[in-house]
């Protein structure tokens, strides 16, 4: 062990007096020692950035003169870094020489197995300026910093909108495109973003994580659970810039405007008749085709709309919500009442 030691200090006799590193070379020591002392002789003459090598610098420059000396013999592609080039290899060699010791994932970059080993660790080292929210990545910490600047830096080439994220604007194409490259294994139906074919397979699992803390009921979707608690809230953030009426779903607000600008879109392919939204012309095509597809669960009797239904199960439970408010005598219609309405109507004549 000592033999070994005292040929260790013969092949290395320049020691670093703050780490003790050892090296062959006193210019190497020198180098070295730049690094303790922040030390940086090295500067460029365009930008005038500073290195503590000159190898660092002779590197640098290649971002200037863009210059990419290191090509790819498989693909041709070109770097300006030899280790640049030596990862790259790894996409054609499928090599992947970084193990994650925790849990035995490979990756073929450091930095990769660097930023995978936060997943486990749990650390955040990148914290916004702004809000202070921590990040494990740099680039998700660039990317929050978008949300308090503003900034949209990718621009759609086709209709000129702007995006502060690149897979926003590569999600946004497929609008153009019609791209939809997930689809559903179950049934086959196609969507252009992976989280609209998740929230699609609860459709088939009728998994409902979404639960109301109020009243228990669940849902698929957390938008809808959302929704869904204005039931319970009685808030109605959409407001009618015309009327100032108020409601609780966008939805509803965007159906309500079209009584103002008297825009009727949904057409009855068979007798044009127009309506202002989708699930109003869905009951008129039930006039012409016959379909009536709720049924009473106590009579089996069918009806083309959910609300003739409700008003018939009323039949059956004997239920009266409509009271008149002069004899007190109770109906289990509307229309009803209005009719009974009349008779009071004539006993004043």
């Amino acid at each position: 062990m000592e033999g070994n030691l005292q040929a260790d200090i013969k092949l290395k006799p320049h020691a670093c007096n703050i780490c003790y590193k050892t090296f062959s070379q006193r210019n190497h020591l020198q180098r070295h020692l730049w690094i303790h002392t922040k030390e940086k002789p090295y500067a460029c003459d365009i930008c005038n950035k500073a290195f503590s090598e000159r190898n660092t610098l002779k590197t640098h420059l290649r971002i200037h003169t863009k210059e990419k000396p290191h090509v790819c013999d498989i693909c041709s592609k070109a770097f300006s870094e030899r280790s640049t080039l030596k990862s790259h290899l790894r996409t054609h060699t499928k090599e992947k020489p970084y193990t994650c010791n925790i849990c035995i994932k490979n990756f073929s970059l450091q930095q990769h197995l660097k930023r995978h080993l936060r997943s486990h660790t749990k650390e955040k080292p990148y914290a916004c300026i702004i809000c202070c929210k921590a990040f494990s990545q740099s680039d998700g910490m660039r990317r929050h910093l978008r949300m308090h600047t503003k900034e949209k830096p990718y621009a759609c080439d086709i209709c000129n909108k702007n995006f502060p994220r690149q897979d926003y604007l590569k999600t946004h194409l497929r609008s153009h495109t019609k791209e939809k490259p997930y689809a559903c294994d179950v049934c086959y139906k196609a969507f252009s973003m992976q989280n609209i074919l998740w929230r699609h397979l609860r459709t088939h699992t009728k998994e409902k994580p979404h639960v109301c803390d109020i009243c228990s009921k669940a849902f698929s979707e957390r938008s809808t659970l959302k929704t869904h608690l204005r039931t319970h809230t009685k808030e109605k953030p959409y407001a009618c810039d015309i009327c100032i009426k108020k409601f609780s779903r966008q939805d509803y607000l965007k159906i309500h405007l079209r009584t103002h600008t008297k825009e009727k879109p949904y057409g009855c392919s068979i007798c044009n008749k127009a309506y202002f939204d989708n699930s109003t012309l869905k009951k008129h095509l039930r006039t012409h085709t016959n379909e009536k597809p709720y049924a009473c669960n106590v009579c089996n009797k069918s009806f083309s709309r959910q609300d003739y239904l409700k008003i018939h199960l009323r039949t059956h439970t004997k239920e009266k919500l409509y009271p008149c408010n002069i004899c007190n005598k109770a109906f289990s219609r509307q229309h009803d009442l209005k009719r009974h309405f009349r008779t009071h109507a004539k006993e004043k004549l």
